[in-house]
């Protein structure tokens, strides 16, 4: 079946005119420009770098300019925030299409509060505008403080604010050795927040 689809794609293709070649040429030449075009676009509103936004008033702005946002909410305190920020910012130059912030939990009372921000680490997982999911703690990303980033990198793209190539169906864990970004493996285990309601909070 597949090899007669593509037979008669390349007999298609051999049977076309100089007219219709020169209009899938230009047909890809625009896709190409539209792309570069939408690559500069996120650039010049900040995607690319994992960025600490001051305040509230920013968090809200940021989240208006782009359609899906990474935020960690921090405390300076918390060494595991430490470990999300290394693999933020390697996913931040990865993932042009998302924009990848952090803010102080502890000078965002309000927003905490929206957001029923309750445990550090969490990622709050902003798509065009609402609060689409959350990552809270290490439990759906290994459990473990030495978790790969590719396995971030997965459970982001199982919230759709990435555009992930991967197989979503399935960990990336299998037969990879983890990386421990920041001194000796631990074990511990994470807890996440009790409350687990599903949250469409509207941050227009």
């Amino acid at each position: 079946m597949v090899g007669n689809q593509l037979d008669a794609e390349i007999d298609r293709l051999d049977h076309m005119d100089a007219d219709e070649m020169e209009m899938i040429r230009q047909r890809r030449l625009a896709a190409m420009k539209k792309g570069q075009e939408q690559k500069w676009e996120w650039l010049g509103a900040g995607h690319g770098v994992y960025t600490e936004i001051p305040g509230e008033k920013e968090f809200f702005t940021e989240c208006k300019k782009s359609k899906n946002v990474v935020c960690h909410f921090y405390r300076e305190s918390t060494f595991r925030c430490k470990i999300v920020d290394k693999h933020l910012d390697i996913l931040a130059k990865k993932h042009i299409e998302t924009r990848f912030l952090k803010i102080d939990a502890e000078k965002s009372p309000f927003l905490t509060q929206r957001l029923k921000i309750v445990v550090l680490p969490t990622l709050a997982l902003i798509q065009e505008g609402k609060s689409k999911d959350y990552i809270v703690g290490f439990d759906d990303i290994g459990g473990t403080d030495d978790f790969p980033t590719e396995m971030l990198e997965w459970r982001l793209g199982c919230s759709g604010v990435i555009e992930y190539n991967g197989n979503l169906s399935e960990p990336p864990l299998a037969g990879k050795p983890k990386t421990n970004l920041l001194g000796p493996k631990s074990k511990k285990i994470i807890r996440g927040r009790d409350d687990d309601e599903d949250s469409d909070s509207d941050l227009d």
